[in-house]
């Protein structure tokens, strides 16, 4: 990994670099611009994958 983070600005809904929006507004840090443009698809799977292992502890 050359040390290059991307991020994913929740405000202006776009991928900046390092350099960018203060970390409040953002998702991340990714390894790369196209993990960092495919943060909310990340986001909502894992939200989904949390939502289904909370029923299955809430079911036991």
């Amino acid at each position: 990994m050359s040390g290059d983070q991307w991020w994913f600005c929740l405000k202006h809904m776009a991928v900046e670099p390092e350099k960018g929006c203060p970390n409040k507004d953002r998702l991340g840090p990714y390894a790369t611009r196209d993990e960092a443009a495919a943060a909310l698809q990340t986001a909502a799977a894992r939200n989904k994958s949390w939502q289904e292992s909370d029923k299955e502890w809430d079911d036991d």
